[in-house]
């Protein structure tokens, strides 16, 4: 009968066993479950939710798949800190990482009057050289801005090309920003005109290599125009304008009806710009040009708000006063009317004669001038040939001009006037008569009719009577070879003979009266670029040779920096004192002193072959009338 408490001592037993292994799994799972929750609150944290942690025991398993290998040892790292990093297992894969892509070439070309801007990334190699060199040449001496950066990987395709071609628009475009990229070449730029921009845009689709894309917005800002002017004429060879302005298109085409139907024929335009006086300028300009028609011809021209309308003298004066009166009732009220019924004009022609007095210039088409007539005076004689000389050339004007105290008020004023308006043709002839003013010729300037037009209404004042018979012809295609370097010297010797380069005295500061000087000396030096000139300072034997050396140098560096201020290439220039060295007069008198003080041009020659050197004689530009 024992049988029965050892079979409850068993049963007992394996109770407290099932008992004991029941409560050991719960607390493992307990533990499992607690490590796991404190393992993906941590890595929630982290903000790493990629990451699985599974408890098995006493091991944890951390499974997922990280991003980056940086982000799979973080998720170790933060689950050792929870449990034992022996008992982690790392189960986790990694992203494969993405092959190395290449970086974006992209250049951006910046230009306008104050120098070239370069930025962007280009690849290594010469090209940052070749970049360089042509935004130097397009800058013309202004600022370089560098800020392009490199790297080092093949260039895409497609690159070479669109690099050569933006480089060629900088060096078309003065203002303009180029952007380059493989394939492609984006251009942003500023022009002139409507004709200048027509031209640009040509020019550019033309140059664009296959398979660059071109996106081109070039503008044309409306010009101010001032005076605002219109003139338009009808005489034996028909209806035509001399100028029109207008301040947008729907005027300019009611302008242009206007003229047709008073017999303009062929083509026509209006300058479209900034500037005009009134809102009603159309209709202003309707009504003259009609009224111009019921005269039976004439030249109306508007300048501003003043209309001039000058009849033929053969109008009856009835018909003139009806016509006239009637027109200036209805203009609007901002415009005012000076109507003219001249007498008949007599032209002579050559300055003589029993006519009206006469002023005669004549430009031939090899740039000779010669001035015949008469003048009121000595003074005016030599202001109208040295204005002569500055505007066509020192050695190619020749007057034979005559006095005549009795000429009216303003008659240099004509004359100075009317030179300029011949400045503008390439050969052509000027008259100017007491009533009236003829210019004729021929131009290169399609503009010049316009701006011959506008130069008389602004100058001449109202009521004035002139004639502009100028036809355009195309300009002849230019000429790349530059003058030999020979030529060039001699071009700035014949500048420096007529004037001397002189400074204030006691300074190395220019003359003021001198500037003309350097800028046609810088004319020349534009067009040739290349050729190696030294200028040099030279001194007369007064003070101390150690001063006047010292004084010799800072003239032609003073000389050096002025043709720098307006933006001539140096590279080919240098700039040295001789002091009192190398005389070419008697220092013993004034005049030869005067001829000592000087700053010469020459020509840097290659270096002889043999140890025989020649000293050039240098050319005559420069110096000051004060004793050094």
């Amino acid at each position: 009968m024992r049988l029965a408490p050892n079979l409850i001592a068993l049963s007992a037993i394996v109770i407290a066993a099932l008992l004991a292994l029941l409560t050991a799994v719960l607390a493992s799972h307990l533990i499992e479950a607690r490590a796991e929750s404190e393992i993906h609150s941590a890595l929630a944290r982290e903000s790493i939710t990629w990451a699985q942690a599974d408890a098995d025991g006493l091991q944890v398993h951390m499974t997922g798949t990280a991003p980056t290998e940086a982000l799979r040892f973080r998720a170790l790292t933060i689950t050792g800190t929870i449990v034992d990093a022996a008992r982690v297992l790392d189960e986790m894969e990694v992203t494969p990482a993405k092959p190395f892509e290449a970086p974006e070439f992209k250049l951006e070309l910046l230009r306008n009057e104050t120098g070239v801007s370069m930025i962007g990334l280009i690849p290594a190699g010469e090209q940052r050289e070749d970049i360089s060199s042509t935004a130097r040449d397009a800058a013309d001496g202004a600022p370089i801005t560098d800020m392009l950066n490199t790297a080092d990987y093949p260039a895409p395709e497609g690159w070479q090309a669109a690099l050569e071609f933006g480089l060629k628009a900088l060096d078309i475009l003065p203002r303009s920003k180029i952007s380059i990229a493989a394939d492609s070449v984006a251009i942003t730029a500023i022009s002139d005109s409507e004709s200048q921009k027509a031209s640009l845009e040509d020019k550019l689709r033309n140059a664009r290599p296959d398979g660059v894309d071109l996106a081109m917005n070039i503008s044309a800002p409306r010009p101010v125009i001032t005076p605002f002017t219109l003139r338009f004429l009808i005489d034996e060879d028909g209806a035509r304008f001399d100028a029109c302005s207008a301040e947008e298109n729907t005027t300019a085409t009611r302008i242009l009806a206007a003229a047709r139907a008073v017999g303009l024929e062929g083509k026509a335009t209006c300058t479209i710009g900034l500037g005009m006086p009134s809102p009603r300028w159309g209709e202003a300009a309707e009504m003259s040009i009609k009224a111009l028609k019921e005269l039976g011809g004439g030249s109306v021209t508007m300048a501003d708000a003043d209309i001039t309308l000058i009849a033929l003298d053969t109008t009856p004066q009835r018909d003139f006063d009806k016509i006239t009166g009637a027109l200036e009732a209805d203009l609007p009220d901002v415009f005012s009317l000076h109507a003219v019924l001249p007498e008949p004009v007599e032209i002579d022609g050559r300055g003589e004669g029993d006519g009206p007095p006469e002023f005669v210039a004549t430009l031939s088409p090899e740039g000779l001038v010669q001035l015949r007539g008469r003048v009121t005076d000595l003074p005016a004689r030599s202001a109208t040939e040295s204005y002569a000389r500055a505007r066509f050339g020192l050695n190619k004007v020749h007057g034979g001009m005559v006095l005549d105290a009795e000429l009216p008020d303003g008659w240099p004023l004509r004359v100075l006037t009317g030179l300029e308006g011949l400045s503008q043709l390439t050969n052509g002839s000027l008259i100017v008569q007491p009533e009236f003013l003829e210019l004729r010729g021929v131009t290169t300037r399609d503009d010049a009719n316009a701006e011959i037009a506008r130069l008389f209404s602004q100058k001449l004042g109202d009521a004035q009577n002139y004639k502009i018979d100028v036809a355009y012809e195309a300009p002849p295609e230019p000429e790349d070879q530059a003058p030999a370097p020979e030529v060039c010297v001699a071009n700035i010797n014949d500048i420096l003979t007529a004037q001397k380069i002189t400074f204030e005295p006691g300074s190395v500061t220019i003359d003021g009266a001198s500037r003309d000087v350097i800028d046609q000396i810088v004319e020349v030096l534009r067009e040739c670029p290349d050729v190696p000139m030294e200028i040099g300072g030279h001194t007369d034997s007064q003070g101390s040779e150690k001063l006047n050396l010292s004084l010799s140098q800072q003239r032609a560096d003073a000389v050096l920096n002025a043709l720098v201020a307006r933006r001539v290439l140096i590279s080919n220039l240098t700039a040295k004192g001789y002091g009192e060295a190398t005389p070419i007069a008697d220092n013993e008198t004034e005049a030869g002193r005067e001829a000592n003080r000087r700053i010469a041009f020459t020509l840097i020659a290659p270096e002889p072959a043999t140890d025989d050197t020649a000293q050039e004689t240098p050319s005559e530009t420069e110096d000051t009338n004060e004793p050094d």
